[in-house]
């Protein structure tokens, strides 16, 4: 039988930049293992599929996976399925409602632009931790990524595991030079870090001043070389700036450039909310654009 998908073009306003995402429309009768093989079969670093919600005031329920395996949370998977969703719910300005994702609900707010545009921030359904685990070593950074050890760490920064439901090693870096110069390959990440912990974010300052922060995602454990926009890991490094910023109390906004050393320029709107110097609350933004339909003949 068809099925109806979408591909849209994610933390982007224009296609044919940002992360693609596929997204399949209609999954009556599909399971586990055919979902694992459509995504092996676009093979984008995500495929969302689209599913009546548990609860009925709920607008759908997403299941998200790499070409590898099923993922509880990813955010460029719910930025782009809110636009799309709102756009096919004929929403000409801005709309609210929750997407069920394995990491739990998830709240959603989402202004359209055009017939194939819009934004999307959601409320990051767990807040993001530094996981307790063997200490993330500057020399192991070093080996993995192909970089001197002097290229690793800045300020108060230092390598840890963090994560908001998916972990990622989280790799600051002097200088986007040092960013430029990354060599990453498989053997070497799941050398350094192991298999559960081989998926790294490295990120630096943004010393031209185009967004606050620039970052790179390789993803060995996922199945993905390299990601062009990784929300999930923008939301475990909310718990990264908490620790290294100090920032006060209040609603403080990060934009993160990434993907520009793939072609595939990206922006990330990260927004931290803090009160009595703790974080209670991370949302991730950005826009979405759709870029080809299409059906499966399964």
């Amino acid at each position: 039988m068809p099925r109806r998908f979408v591909t849209l073009d994610v933390f982007t306003d224009r296609a044919l930049s940002g992360n693609p995402l596929a997204v399949v429309l209609e999954t009556d009768g599909l399971d586990g293992n055919q979902m694992q093989a459509i995504a092996r079969e676009f093979n984008l670093s995500e495929t969302v599929f689209v599913l009546k919600p548990a609860e009925g005031e709920h607008r759908a329920q997403l299941r998200i996976f790499t070409v590898n395996h099923e993922l509880p949370f990813a955010g460029h998977p719910t930025v782009g399925s809110a636009v799309l969703l709102a756009i096919l719910d004929r929403v000409t300005t801005s709309t609210d409602f929750v997407l069920e994702e394995g990491v739990g609900p998830v709240s959603c707010h989402v202004q359209v632009k055009g017939p194939r545009h819009g934004t999307a921030t959601f409320a990051v359904p767990r807040l993001p931790e530094i996981l307790e685990s063997e200490p993330v070593t500057v020399e192991a950074c070093a080996q993995a990524l192909g970089l001197d050890i002097a290229d690793i760490g800045f300020d108060d920064y230092r390598p840890v595991v963090a994560s908001a439901g998916v972990p990622f090693v989280c790799v600051p870096l002097a200088s986007r030079s040092a960013l430029a110069r990354i060599t990453p390959s498989v053997g070497r990440l799941i050398r350094a870090f192991g298999v559960g912990a081989d998926s790294v974010y490295v990120f630096c300052r943004d010393e031209d001043g185009e967004g606050d922060l620039r970052a790179r995602m390789f993803g060995a454990s996922m199945g993905i070389a390299e990601d062009p926009a990784t929300g999930s890991a923008a939301a475990a490094l909310a718990a990264v700036l908490m620790a290294g910023e100090r920032p006060a109390d209040g609603f403080h906004a990060f934009d993160i450039l990434q993907g520009v050393e793939m072609g595939r320029p990206s922006l990330v709107r990260l927004g931290l909310e803090v009160a009595d110097g703790v974080l209670t609350g991370v949302t991730i933004g950005g826009g979405a654009v759709v870029v080809s339909e299409g059906a499966l003949h399964l």
